[in-house]
């Protein structure tokens, strides 16, 4: 299959497109730099340039493939607005090229927020619980009725693995600067999480799982970690202390991860797995952050 793919430079993106050119297929990825551009080629895709903001292009790459993927996202906390703003209008140039074609487009979504309480499942609708002003499930979801197979994957909020840059890396960096690894209150909000190459694998498999209409698909491993959990191992490593915080000072501490540190993003990938016929194979996220490269080598103490 001709797949155009959008973010296919970043941490998730590369292991996807890995695994589609692996599969035999042919893959064109959306670059807005020179070094995005080099990453794609040396991985062996195509190169079409052009930022997410570019729509035309966006119309026109997607209207020449067989299915699109869209992994991109402007993850600039200082600018949610124009974030959002700029993937609804994206996602929009791409389900207009497609439509009336009985193509697949996959995009990316998020488990944050989309069941306090309890764990999120692939019949919850999303909610968008971050406050962001991001509804890129409600924006592709019009398309269904349009003639695309809308493949929505929600990602767990820590996507582990080498190369992390999201959120485990965010909170050893301030527990490393503040010299203390906090939890919010006593610390039993669960976060799932999935290993990079699992992710990339349900990519993989929802390609060919799309069903007419709305497919939800999960790419979560761990069902849900106590974030007291997360901040004790990262507390170990670092050799600094591990200390309840109350949520009043959860802004303070954290910056702009301090309401996703009290969150509850816990969420099934049951029937993800079944539906794919698909098992996480890699390591979980505990398991990533006691032997993967998170640290340095019998790392101690400050750094």
């Amino acid at each position: 299959m001709r797949i155009f793919v959008t973010g296919g430079s970043g941490f998730v993106g590369s292991a996807v497109v890995r695994h589609l050119l692996a599969a035999g297929h042919t893959v064109t990825g959306l670059a807005r730099s020179d070094k995005s551009a080099a990453a794609l080629e040396a991985a062996g895709a195509r190169v079409q340039r052009g930022d997410l903001a570019d729509t035309d292009i966006l119309a026109a790459a997607a209207a020449s493939a067989d299915a699109a993927m869209h992994l991109g996202y402007i993850h600039d906390f200082s600018q949610m607005t124009l974030a959002a703003n700029t993937d609804r209008a994206a996602i929009s140039a791409i389900g207009q090229a497609l439509a009336g074609s009985d193509r697949p487009l996959l995009f990316t979504s998020g488990l944050a927020g989309l069941a306090p309480g309890r764990a999120g499942t692939e019949d919850d609708a999303s909610i968008h619980a971050a406050g962001n002003g991001r509804d890129s499930e409600k924006t592709a979801s019009a398309f269904a009725d349009q003639g695309v197979r809308v493949g929505i994957v929600r990602l767990a909020p820590s996507v582990h693995g080498d190369g992390d840059h999201g959120f485990v890396p965010t909170l050893i960096d301030i527990a490393r600067r503040k010299g203390l690894s906090a939890y919010v209150d006593n610390g039993d909000n669960l976060w799932s999480a999935i290993h990079v190459e699992d992710a990339a694998n349900v990519y993989m498999e929802a390609l060919h799982a799309v069903a007419p209409g709305i497919t939800r698909f999960h790419a979560a491993a761990d069902r849900g970690i106590p974030f007291r959990d997360i901040a004790t191992i990262i507390g170990q490593r670092l050799g600094v202390p591990v200390k309840s915080i109350p949520a009043a000072q959860s802004a303070e501490h954290f910056g702009w991860m301090g309401m996703f540190a009290q969150l509850g993003m816990s969420a099934s990938s049951t029937k993800t797995q079944k539906r794919l016929g698909w098992t996480p194979s890699g390591p979980g996220l505990i398991e990533d952050l006691e032997t993967g490269t998170y640290f340095e080598p019998g790392q101690r103490g400050l750094s």
